[in-house]
């Protein structure tokens, strides 16, 4: 037998199938499937509550311990059914484990569904004679349809993940091919068996092979919810930004306030932090920054009912800022090739020497129109300047930031100064005033501004207009 496996898991949800699957991989002499091992309410198979002297007990504590006593207690591989709500520990350990061959089983979703509901009704999991067979009639709920799902998608897609970043396969099977005999052989070479079978066993049966419209009351009801669930994701705003980490030390805390500020890149900060200061009458210098994860980690536990936030700005408004701050002006910095190879490459006119003595508001209308364009190839991956964080999405810079603590309020620029006040009562300060974050460069967004850019910022910032319920600039 060949050695690449030590063991094997079939990934699976109930109702796909997998009792046959089972059934089918137990025909091989050399192959031997152990049901649900980490059932949360038995070992193995119904009323069974332990496995090879492994009780349900022991295998709280130690979960991995009834793999090892599989392996040692079985003629060839063992293997066993797992489902999206078994133990989490041993997900982690059999998807980074490339000693464990991978099937996964998959069933259309809501041929899944409406077996699970008939079965739930019946009380019958399991079929091994039509005699036996109990039949019922359910009703297409599509808010349980949709959590069902849900769960099912987000457990196919941690799986694919796994294998990916590791580096594995794994053998895919569809619930309408395990009757393929063909198939079965396939799988069980892919795991390392010898053995060929001639048929699938005939000891499980199909439950309910009669027509959906036979097994569903509110039939039309059904197609017509159906109807509008985006089965294709074609409603997603596609994403090619690399994930951001979560930047903690660019964090600010309150001198004494339990107040957490979470900067995003290119939306206000200078302004936000002279009110943080005045909180506590003190310099902006002397708030704390430069944090590290245990630091913060730290601060939250000996600050019980701290509040966070950050602030966010119109996408258009925060181009034109990075535009005027970091593309138009000549000088040597971080942006010093970007802004050359902008110029030459992507068209963005901006003056070559930074002499602005004789820029005028059409040229920088162009050369705006022409960075908008730029950006929204360069945040999908197109162009070869890097995506920096000054003209990142929001989202994204804000999902990176979650990955440690999640801001209490998100503020727009437009409403900040209330935002700020309804923190300040929540924490039970008195309000204290903010100025407004005056815009630079050598004309303002307003003097430029038409419904072409507009278009132009949403194209490109597609991702936050959307997430963050922006509308038209001019409107803000």
């Amino acid at each position: 037998m060949s050695n690449q496996f030590e063991y094997f898991v079939v990934f699976a949800e109930m109702r796909t199938g997998s009792n046959f699957l089972e059934a089918s991989l137990n025909e091989f002499g050399d192959l031997q499937c152990y049901g649900e091992a980490y059932n949360p309410h038995f070992v193995g198979h119904h009323n069974k509550d332990a496995l090879f002297g492994v009780d349900m007990a022991q295998r709280e504590l130690s979960p991995l311990s009834l793999i090892e006593r599989m392996k040692e207690n079985t003629e060839g591989l063992p293997g066993f059914r797992f489902f999206n709500d078994h133990d989490p520990r041993v997900m982690t350990h059999v998807l980074e484990d490339p000693k464990c061959a991978k099937i996964i089983l998959t069933r259309n979703p809501l041929d899944s569904y409406v077996s699970l509901k008939i079965a739930a009704q019946t009380g019958q999991w399991k079929l091994s004679d039509m005699k036996q067979h109990r039949s019922a009639t359910i009703t297409f709920d599509r808010e349980e349809f949709l959590s069902h799902l849900a769960a099912k998608q987000a457990f196919q897609l941690d799986i694919l993940k796994a294998m990916q970043v590791s580096g594995q396969t794994g053998f895919y099977v569809a619930y309408e091919d395990i009757g393929d005999i063909y198939v079965i052989n396939g799988m069980a070479k892919f795991i390392g068996s010898k053995e060929q079978i001639d048929a699938t066993p005939n000891s499980v049966k199909k439950q309910n092979p009669s027509e959906l419209e036979d097994k569903v009351t509110n039939y039309a009801q059904m197609v017509k919810d159906l109807a509008n669930i985006d089965h294709f994701a074609l409603s997603n705003t596609p994403n090619f930004e690399p994930r951001r980490g979560p930047g903690v030390p660019g964090f600010y805390l309150a001198n004494e306030a339990p107040l957490l500020f979470i900067p995003v890149a290119a939306s206000p900060k200078v302004s936000v932090l002279n009110w943080l200061a005045r909180l506590d009458d003190v310099a902006v210098e002397d708030l704390p920054t430069n944090l590290s994860q245990k630091s913060l980690r730290q601060w939250k536990r000996g600050n019980p009912g701290h509040r966070s936030f950050s602030v966010i700005r119109h996408p258009l408004e925060r181009a034109h800022r990075v535009f005027c701050e970091y593309v138009v002006p000549k000088r040597d910095d971080n942006f010093a090739d970007p802004r050359k190879v902008m110029r030459n490459k992507y068209g963005v006119s901006v003056p070559n020497q930074g002499d602005l003595s004789d820029y005028t508001k059409i040229e920088h209308r162009a050369a705006f129109a022409s960075f908008l364009k730029f950006l929204k190839g360069n945040l999908a991956g197109q162009t070869s300047i890097r995506i920096d964080a000054v003209w990142a999405t929001q989202s994204a810079l804000l999902q990176g930031a979650a990955g440690v603590v999640l801001p209490d309020m998100i503020l727009r620029e437009s409403e900040l100064a209330e935002g700020l006040n309804a923190l300040c009562g929540q924490l039970g300060y008195d309000p204290q005033s903010l100025e407004i974050e005056q815009a630079t460069g050598p004309f303002q967004l307003i003097d430029i501004y038409d419904d072409e850019l507009e278009k132009l910022a949403m194209a490109a910032y597609r991702k936050d207009y959307i997430s963050f319920g922006f509308g038209a600039w001019s409107e803000s």
